[in-house]
């Protein structure tokens, strides 16, 4: 039995680990979340979905440069954050505009991380929760910006997805099969009638691959949430941008891989907190 000596070491041992985990989680999300701008800027063209005639590099060279001038940018600019607002917002040499983009991922990889620790604790759920997240932080920001849902980022999550859940993490192993599959047909056969019915894409394979994800993550039961807080969230978004004077029309695009990736990191997020939930425990009985 410790004496109160001990017990008092050993108190503020664990408050100060309660206190520094969550700084440390969110430090680390801020370094995925630079490099998640990486896969987002050069991702696209390494993987020939869009023409570019920058060579952009890949995902470890060259070292971050201008998207202007293509100057290197120089390793004290390179901080998560610091080096934006250091920067504010202009290249060094050149003083063309950095895009909003890059804060806002790196933001967006740290809440990721933090969100995770704070959902699961320092668990191996947590790690795996925050991959999820880091994942379709890099999907919408690629279809935002091309339109494109790459199966270089769907595939391996879709597999990810399925090694997680053959130890029983989110889900059985029988539901996310089932799941993966499901929602591969019923977005397939969706966008099939579409193209077939008004003769333009209504929903690609990406989005169908990406559906596919997050219920080889969450199983079958997550689909019609996903789908329904998915749906929502676009008509939103359009609803905002008809706000914000921009015209859209029956034939102008919009991205679905945003709304899908919002949907399911939303969906993760309310199962885990309220499993018990009687919305969760009927559509969504995972996290037992």
């Amino acid at each position: 039995m410790p004496d109160a000596f001990q017990q008092t070491i050993i108190t503020g041992f664990l408050k100060n680990m309660l206190l520094i985990s969550p700084i440390l989680a969110a430090l680390l999300g801020l370094i995925i979340g630079s490099f998640l701008n990486v896969v987002i800027h050069r991702g696209p063209a390494m993987w020939k979905l869009v023409d570019d005639d920058s060579r952009r590099g890949n995902l470890a060279f060259p070292r971050s440069y201008c998207a202007a001038c293509h100057a290197p940018i120089a390793r004290a600019h390179l901080v998560p954050l610091a080096g934006y607002v250091a920067l504010r917002g202009k290249c060094a040499l050149c003083s063309a505009p950095i895009s909003i983009r890059y804060p806002i991922v790196e933001l967006l990889g740290a809440a990721a991380a933090l969100g995770a620790y704070l959902l699961f604790g320092t668990t191996v759920s947590a790690f795996l929760a925050a991959i999820f997240f880091w994942f379709l932080i890099a999907l919408a920001a690629i279809d935002l910006e091309t339109g494109f849902l790459p199966d270089a980022l769907t595939l391996p999550l879709i597999a990810i997805g399925f090694a997680a859940n053959t130890a029983g993490f989110f889900a059985p192993l029988t539901d996310v099969v089932i799941g993966a599959a499901t929602g591969y047909l019923v977005f397939w056969v969706i966008g099939a009638l579409f193209q077939r019915l008004r003769g333009m894409e209504g929903l690609g394979q990406g989005d169908a691959k990406l559906l596919a994800a997050l219920a080889a993550w969450l199983g079958w039961q997550a689909i019609a949430p996903v789908v329904f807080v998915a749906a929502l969230t676009a008509l939103a978004g359009i609803f905002v941008m008809r706000l914000a004077g921009r015209e859209t029309s029956n034939t102008t695009p919009i991205p679905f891989g945003p709304a899908l990736a919002f949907s399911g990191a939303l969906i993760m997020t309310v199962a885990a907190i309220a499993p018990e939930s009687s919305y969760v425990a009927v559509l969504l009985p995972i996290f037992p």
